[in-house]
């Protein structure tokens, strides 16, 4: 893979996140019955951020939890029985989200089957009020119809480009970096 662009630095991001949390308290007429659930992996801290910042913004203190959709997704071979499901209550969410407004939160948006998934997987959790979508990243390419309600950047991408999205936690660096699958 070779790098073609960095899409977005440390201090970009941060404004995406910041636009996004004020974006989702105007949205949601506050955040008091907002929980935010991040799609193991970037998705988490994404979360963690945007509930920071909605604390700051809204002064409330928004749930997070850490949504693995793993067993949810239709790539993945099928399981002989709906008893070889995992149970839900092993994917990282310790409140209620029933009759709340979950927003689900992920790096890029692509095809839109990871968030098909992460569908799947909330409904096995409980009834939430609504479920919206947050997305660092939109590059399109969608191959199922789902669109994000919060975008903090959309990238027109070809399919043979790799959007990268770098978390602290996990890359050591904070940033979004654009390749091209040579």
């Amino acid at each position: 893979m070779k790098l073609r662009a960095n899409l977005m630095n440390e201090a970009d991001m941060q404004r995406a996140l910041k636009r996004m949390s004020h974006e989702i308290a105007e949205h949601n007429h506050g955040c008091e019955n907002v929980v935010l659930l991040g799609i193991r992996r970037r998705g988490v801290p994404l979360a963690e951020k945007l509930a920071e910042n909605i604390l700051a913004i809204e002064g409330v203190d928004v749930a997070v939890g850490e949504l693995d959709i793993t067993y949810y997704r239709d790539d993945r071979e099928k399981k002989d029985s709906e008893e070889d499901m995992p149970v839900t209550h092993d994917i990282g969410i310790e409140f209620e989200i029933t009759g709340r407004n979950v927003i689900l939160v992920d790096d890029v948006l692509f095809t839109g089957r990871t968030v098909r998934a992460a569908l799947d997987a909330v409904s096995k959790i409980g009834r939430a009020a609504t479920i919206q979508l947050a997305v660092l990243i939109d590059r399109g390419h969608r191959e199922l119809p789902i669109r994000a309600d919060y975008v903090g950047k959309n990238v027109p991408t070809s399919k043979n480009e790799i959007v990268s999205v770098n978390v602290e936690r996990y890359d050591g660096t904070t940033c979004v970096n654009l390749y091209i699958d040579e």
